[in-house]
């Protein structure tokens, strides 16, 4: 047995005997070097070394003996080494160099190409900047990936960082990482004074923090300090703040006190005006057609709209040709195939209608029915789960609703796929039929 395998599976039945928080603590640092007889462990530093030994000794001790009888288990703490060859000397394992995070320089609010469906996150930003900590604190940005959640927010810090000096921009799951770190070097009061400390503080991806028990306890503290002390905080995230499953329900309420802003997928008129912002920037003069058929063809999200727009560059660099709409559409022909074979809502209808025996306006209608209501949310629920539409654009195909009523419908879903074995069927029998 390889040296990983052996570990990797006794990791693999100790995460189910412990609690999660405790395997990220204690046991992801851990590096191991298995020799004939023996696992040996090496822990960062003795603090981690004489927990691991003093609450956990025993339980690998026994998983090792059930998975290799032969391995005796050694705990210590240093650099491991890796084993060589008999010509070779002794290798002494690095650990990971640690990413820096910090503002992105292209990330300004002067490089953000508003539209209709960004307006109120735009605004909102440019307000706070003006008066950061007063205006709207938080602010909480929602938004599927790829829309420019993490460019708003940065653009914000940029603004606050000319007015205060103090900006700390941090994805969540390095804020995860450096809360864990200091746990096991002994050194939380020096990770809660720089983030209780903040002028300012910018968390991409809250919703990693989902079932971390210990960091939302840290981070609740810190959030209180900034606020009560008028620092600004902004939040990004993929959900609303009542939305995110496995955050304590004091961190939704605050997360809710100040400005909830969403960011959905951008128009035809702004995806336009974002790939002619990016073309001149490149120093290209893309052709106003070409311009349109790109961005009617990628309609999901910003990061693809540009991917696109790089690809066509690139393919016209290489083959030193002129581009115009048909070379484009040569150039994106697969990406267009994948895009078209998304399914669309309207399908998503008719199949429905069919299903159920009901119209496709029955669907649209302020009608309450059972027998429609049902059909109409399950409607909603695939459109969100099959279709790269937003849910205010989920609302308006379904009569104009708005898309507080569509994550209703989908939580009743859920909650009827899993107690109603009928509404269960039906729905796995119309997923089938949209292929």
């Amino acid at each position: 047995m390889s040296i990983d395998a052996l570990w990797q599976d006794c990791l693999e039945d100790i995460r189910e005997e412990i609690d999660e928080q405790d395997y990220m603590l204690w046991f992801l640092p851990l590096q191991a070097v298995v020799s004939s007889d023996a696992l040996t462990l090496y822990a960062p530093n003795v603090h981690v070394k004489d927990h691991v030994v003093s609450q956990f000794a025993a339980t690998i001790d026994r998983i090792l003996s059930r998975r290799s009888p032969a391995h005796a288990l050694k705990i210590t703490s240093g650099a491991p080494v890796k084993p060589s060859a008999p010509d070779q000397p002794a290798v002494p394992v690095q650990p990971d160099e640690e990413k820096s995070f910090s503002l992105s320089p292209s990330f300004t609010i002067e490089n953000f190409v508003p539209g209709k469906s960004n307006e109120l996150a735009v605004a909102a930003v440019k307000q706070i900047v003006e008066r950061p900590g007063v205006s709207y604190n938080p602010l909480f940005i929602i938004g599927d990936s790829g829309l420019g959640k993490t460019h708003l927010m940065q653009a914000a810090g940029h603004a606050i960082s000319k007015q205060l000096p103090n900006v700390i921009y941090v994805p969540s799951e390095r804020f995860v990482a450096e809360m864990v770190k200091a746990l096991q070097c002994g050194e939380i009061d020096a990770f809660k004074s720089k983030y209780r400390n903040a002028d300012a503080l910018l968390i991409d991806d809250v919703q990693f923090f989902s079932k971390k028990l210990r960091t939302q306890e840290e981070f609740f503290h810190a959030f209180n300090a900034l606020t009560e002390s008028g620092k600004q905080v902004i939040l990004t995230s993929d959900k609303f703040p009542q939305e995110l499953e496995g955050l304590e329900g004091r961190l939704k309420t605050r997360f809710s006190y100040g400005l909830t802003v969403s960011i959905d997928p951008p128009d035809l008129e702004t995806r336009v005006a974002i790939l002619k912002t990016k073309s001149e920037q490149a120093a290209l003069d893309l052709p106003e057609d070409v311009a349109f058929f790109i961005a009617s063809n990628i309609q999901s999200n910003v990061r693809e709209l540009e991917g696109a727009l790089r690809k066509v560059m690139a393919n016209a660099h290489f083959l030193q040709a002129t581009i115009d709409v048909p070379f484009a559409k040569e150039a994106l022909r697969e990406l267009i195939s994948m895009q078209q074979r998304l399914v669309t809502i309207d399908k998503i209808q008719r199949t429905i209608a069919s299903h159920f025996n009901i119209k496709v306006s029955d669907i649209k209608s302020k009608k309450r029915a059972r027998g429609i209501a049902r059909p109409r949310q399950m409607s909603m629920y695939l459109s969100k789960e099959l279709s790269n539409k937003s849910l205010m654009e989920i609302g308006e195909y379904h009569g104009g609703r708005d898309h507080t009523t569509v994550i209703h419908a989908c939580r009743q879903v859920e909650k009827l796929l899993q107690d109603n074995s009928e509404f269960y069927e039906d729905y796995h029998i119309v997923k089938r039929l949209l292929g």
